[in-house]
């Protein structure tokens, strides 16, 4: 869980007043130049195609500094002399060398120009290398600012982290810092003092020990990451396996937690083939067999760092120890391992191309808590999860953000999202299908990075209507519509308020003792009904409102 948003119990904001396109304009001056060079896919960057990172980097836990190179392999995919790459202050590149010579570089901000002597020839493939060093920022609240976390565990040894959605990776390595390019593969080296262990992800390749008293874990990474999913844990660890029998075979499981904590870890960690079980039938096989999967103990809460999820829920059920549904299902399961894991499929797997398109991440992976309780605990138990949380939903923006600035929208991507998706599972009325569709989403994405109306497309085509209003309604609006109707003489009428225009969203009501589906409009329809019913209910699966006027 990454917004930090309060996990109180809001009242439901049903506003009447839209996030109108002036507000939106309105809100683009807070933005800076330095928010467009890391969101925007600028000429410096849009010439050339990650292949590989070889990161290496020396942790100084004695000082909080580190130093490091990256070596960056990429194709060229037009002909230009000018490379963006992305390191955040107070770190600083110290040098760039290409085939052996130094290139000039100027920095702006967190970004910094490289100038390229050697010619860049359409189709070939160049390797440069950066080096850096500094004392990267220190995360005060990871993992919702960003940075490095440098701790102590109870036994005085250090326990430290990388955390870096939302802020970015080029908080503590350099890199292209943008969401559209994924590298496709990644070498980790990590320099630690030899009474530490290092963990980072994929699968540990070896390990070097040299006599300044440090040890070197060299991590790899086979399949595309994204940036932010790159992470490093330290501490003193011990750990223990086990193999997972899944969809795609035998799958590596490995978790890495303090030497006090490894008989509660072992106990809680059983839900990690639980979740597995529940979200590989609901969304397809793990998207990383090939680097296996962790779950590391981290100084902070959680985050979905790729194939090595950062876990520090303290070995307890709920979200810190918390139920955010309210109804007593989310103290059934660890949030941070059905989580955080969740993001391997929507987060990992499939990756938004602009941090604006962050629901993609969030709403489905909100709404995987409810499929896994659905999985274990039936049906009705996991709708009850997924409107319940709907008390966490503040109704302040949209949950779609300002493209191209490296802005995110409202927190309400996780649950309001999740009511969406469970919206619209209920409009598809077929649970069978809808499975289809999340399977087919990680299918069909498998590993690509995706923009909001890819996924839009995609989830309309297996409806036999449009529903893009919906999406509008729900994801480019703040505002919750409202069901309104009337009952006058055995006369019913209905109509949607508090909505974007057009919207035409299908919803179940009963009618007296009747199930009844209705197609309201923004315009008032009638249909005729007993003249005994004084008032309808509508189906709470739905995220609405209802308002009886008249009465």
């Amino acid at each position: 869980m990454k917004n930090n948003f309060t996990f109180c119990l809001f009242l439901l904001i049903s506003s009447s007043i839209a996030w109108t396109q002036e507000t939106r304009e309105d809100k683009l001056t807070q933005f800076t130049q330095q928010d467009s060079l890391r969101g925007t896919i600028t000429k410096e960057r849009s010439w050339w195609d990650l292949k590989k990172y070889q990161l290496s980097v020396k942790i100084n836990p004695q000082d909080s500094s580190i130093i490091g190179s990256n070596k960056i392999t990429y194709l060229v995919l037009d002909e230009y002399d000018t490379m963006q790459i992305d390191l955040q202050e107070p770190l600083r590149i110290t040098q760039i060398i290409q085939d052996g010579s130094d290139l000039k570089f100027a920095r702006n901000g967190n970004a910094y120009f490289v100038t390229l002597f050697k010619k860049q020839l359409k189709g070939t493939v160049n390797t440069i290398e950066v080096i850096y060093e500094g004392k990267p920022k220190s995360a005060i609240n990871a993992p919702w600012d960003g940075g490095i976390v440098w701790k102590k565990d109870t036994n005085g040894s250090d326990f430290i982290a990388s955390s870096c959605q939302g802020i970015g990776a080029s908080v503590w390595w350099p890199n292209k810092d943008h969401m559209y390019d994924e590298v496709e593969s990644m070498d980790i080296s990590l320099n630690v003092p030899s009474n530490l262990i290092a963990v980072s992800n994929g699968r540990l390749r070896g390990k070097e020990i040299f006599n300044d008293a440090t040890t070197t874990y060299n991590w790899s990474v086979v399949n595309p990451i994204n940036n932010y999913g790159v992470n490093f844990s330290i501490g003193n660890y011990t750990s223990f396996t086990e193999v997972y029998k899944g969809e795609k075979g035998s799958l590596d499981c490995t978790y890495y937690v303090l030497k006090d904590n490894v008989e509660k870890a072992k106990d809680q960690f059983k839900d990690v083939s639980r979740m597995l079980k529940a979200l590989e039938y609901w969304f397809g096989a793990y998207p990383f067999y090939e680097d296996g999967y962790k779950l590391v103990e981290t100084p902070f809460l959680g985050m979905e760092h790729q194939s090595n999820i950062s876990y520090g829920n303290n070995y307890q059920n709920g979200y810190s120890g918390t139920d955010l549904s309210g109804t007593g299902w989310g103290l059934k399961f660890d949030f941070i391992i059905v989580h955080e894991s969740g993001h391997e499929w929507f987060g990992n797997n499939i990756t938004n191309k602009d941090r604006a398109d962050m629901w993609i991440h969030e709403s489905f992976t909100s709404y995987s808590e409810s499929l896994f309780v659905e999985y274990y605990y039936g049906k009705q138990a996991g709708y009850d999860y997924v409107i319940g949380t709907r008390r966490n939903i503040v109704n302040d923006k949209p949950p779609i953000g300002f493209y191209n600035v490296n802005d995110e929208g409202s927190s309400d991507m996780y649950f309001k999202g999740a009511n969406m998706l469970h919206t619209l599972r209920q409009i598809m009325d077929n649970d069978k299908k809808w499975r289809k569709l999340l399977r087919g989403l990680n299918s069909t994405f498998y590993h690509q990075i995706v923009t909001t109306k890819q996924i839009e497309n995609y989830i309309s085509s297996y409806f036999n209507r449009d529903i893009s209003s919906v999406f509008n309604q729900y994801l480019r609006d703040r505002r919750v519509p409202s069901f309104e109707y009337k009952i006058t003489n055995g006369k019913l009428q209905y109509r949607w308020a508090n909505c974007v225009s057009g919207f035409d969203m299908p919803i179940k009501v009963t009618i007296g003792k009747k199930v009844k589906w209705l197609n309201p409009i923004e315009e008032w329809k009638s249909k005729s009904i007993s003249s005994e019913i004084e008032e309808i209910e509508i189906d709470s699966n739905f995220y609405s409102t209802k308002d009886q006027i008249g009465k």
